[in-house]
C-alpha cells in the first residue's frame, strides 16, 4: 500500500480540484491511500458530496493556514508553519506518507520540501523534472524552473538524477541524454554548457551531445537537460502551443454549416488529436534531489490533471527512485575522490621535492 499526503487546499482551485480527483484515484487504485491535509471540516464537507465507494482509504489531517500562490518562500517556511503544504510535507518527513502533491506555490513548495526532507548527500540543488509529449512518445525536461543560474556540475547533477527517474519510472535502461543549446554544433553555446558538454561526454551516462527546442517534440532523446528559464519558457510555450492549436481547430470547425458537419464526421480523429495535445495527461513534476518523493502539480489545472499528478507520484514512490539517485550519485563521488586522488599522486610523481623544498628555508 502506498501513501500519498495531498495539499489540498493549494493552486487556484484548492478542494474544487483536489477532492474528486482524489475520489477518482482511489476509487481506481486499490494499493493507494491518500490523507488530504487542510481546513478539516471544509475537507470533509466536500468529501460528502462525493459518492466514494473506497472512502476508508482516504484520510484527513488538519492544518489551519494556506500558502497562497503569492506568498514568498521564506514568508511560508518561517510564518506559515501549520499550512497544508508544510503538514504535508512533514508527513513524508516522519514515515506517515510516502510522497505529497501540491498544486500550491512552486517557490514555496521547493523551499519547505529542502527545508523539511533535506537533499541528497552531493546534490547541490533540487530541480523540477517535468514530461513533455513527443511525436512518438514522450521526453523527460529538466530544470523546469527552479534554478536560474546553474554551473556545469549542476546540469551534470540533473543528468544523473534524470536519467535515474527514467530508468526507475519506466524501466528503460541507459536512456539517452542530451543538452538543451541554440544549435547543435560543438561550438555553440556559452562557456557553462560547453564545460557541462565535457563532464556528460566522461560520464557513464548516455550522451547524445546538444539538442535544440524543437527535438523536445520532434526528435528522439529521452532526457533533455537545461537550466530553469530555458525549462520553463519551454513548458510553458508547448502549452500556449497546444491550446493554440486546438482553438484554432475549434474556430475553423464551426466557422460555418459545411465545416460543422465536417466537425462531425472527423469526430473520431479530432477527438484522439484533442488527447494527444492534453497538457494535463503529463501534469505532475518531480521535484528531483530530495530525500523523498514530491510531487507539483501545475496550479491551475483540473480535476483530470491533478489526478494525473497524484498517480505520478503513486508510481515515483513505488519505484525506489531517491534511493537510486543516492546511489548514482555516491558512486559518482566515489569515482571523483579516486580520480582526485590518482591526479594528484601523478603530479607528485612528476614534480618530486616540490613540496619539501618549499617548506625550508
Amino acid at each position: 500500500m502506498i501513501t500519498i499526503a495531498i495539499d489540498a487546499m493549494g493552486g487556484d482551485h484548492g478542494l474544487e480540484v483536489t477532492i474528486p480527483a482524489s475520489v477518482n484515484v482511489v476509487d481506481s487504485h486499490l494499493q493507494v491511500k491518500l490523507i488530504l491535509v487542510g481546513r478539516e471540516a471544509q475537507i470533509r464537507e466536500r468529501l460528502d458530496q462525493h459518492r466514494c465507494a473506497n472512502r476508508d482509504r482516504i484520510s484527513v489531517q488538519s492544518a489551519s493556514e494556506i500558502v497562497a500562490m503569492d506568498d514568498p518562500p521564506a514568508f511560508s517556511i518561517r510564518k506559515k508553519k501549520d499550512s497544508s503544504m508544510r503538514v504535508a510535507v512533514n508527513l513524508v518527513k516522519d514515515g506517515i506518507a510516502d510522497a505529497c502533491v501540491s498544486a500550491g506555490n512552486t517557490g514555496a513548495l521547493m523551499g519547505t520540501a529542502k527545508f523539511v526532507l533535506g537533499t541528497i548527500r552531493g546534490i547541490d540543488r533540487p530541480a523540477i523534472c517535468g514530461i513533455l509529449p513527443r511525436i512518438s512518445g514522450s521526453a523527460y525536461v529538466l530544470d523546469l524552473g527552479a534554478n536560474v543560474d546553474v554551473s556545469p556540475e549542476i546540469l551534470f547533477q540533473f543528468g544523473i538524477m534524470g536519467s535515474q527517474l527514467i530508468e526507475s519510472y519506466e524501466g528503460r535502461s541507459s536512456p539517452t541524454v542530451g543538452l538543451l543549446n541554440i544549435g547543435v554544433e560543438e561550438g555553440k553555446g556559452d562557456e557553462a554548457i560547453k564545460a557541462a558538454a565535457e563532464l556528460f561526454k566522461n560520464s557513464s551516462l548516455n550522451y547524445v551531445g546538444y539538442v535544440e527546442a524543437d527535438h523536445i517534440f520532434m526528435g528522439d532523446t529521452d532526457l533533455i537537460v537545461c537550466d530553469g528559464v530555458l525549462g520553463n519558457v519551454a513548458l510553458k510555450a508547448s502549452e500556449g502551443v497546444a491550446q493554440f492549436i486546438m482553438s484554432v481547430i475549434k474556430q475553423e470547425f464551426t466557422s460555418s454549416a459545411f465545416n460543422k458537419l465536417s466537425a462531425l464526421v472527423s469526430r473520431p480523429t479530432l477527438n484522439a488529436v484533442k488527447s494527444r495535445l492534453d497538457h494535463r495527461r503529463y501534469n505532475g513534476a518531480t521535484l528531483m534531489g530530495l530525500n523523498a518523493v514530491v510531487v507539483k502539480s501545475h496550479g491551475g489545472t483540473d480535476t483530470v490533471g491533478f489526478g494525473c499528478a497524484i498517480e505520478y507520484a503513486v508510481k515515483s514512490a513505488g519505484s525506489g527512485l531517491v534511493e537510486r539517485i543516492s546511489q548514482r550519485i555516491a558512486a559518482r563521488m566515489e569515482t571523483e575522490t579516486i580520480r582526485e586522488s590518482v591526479s594528484a599522486a601523478q603530479a607528485d610523481r612528476e614534480s618530486p621535492g616540490v613540496t619539501s623544498c618549499s617548506t625550508q628555508e
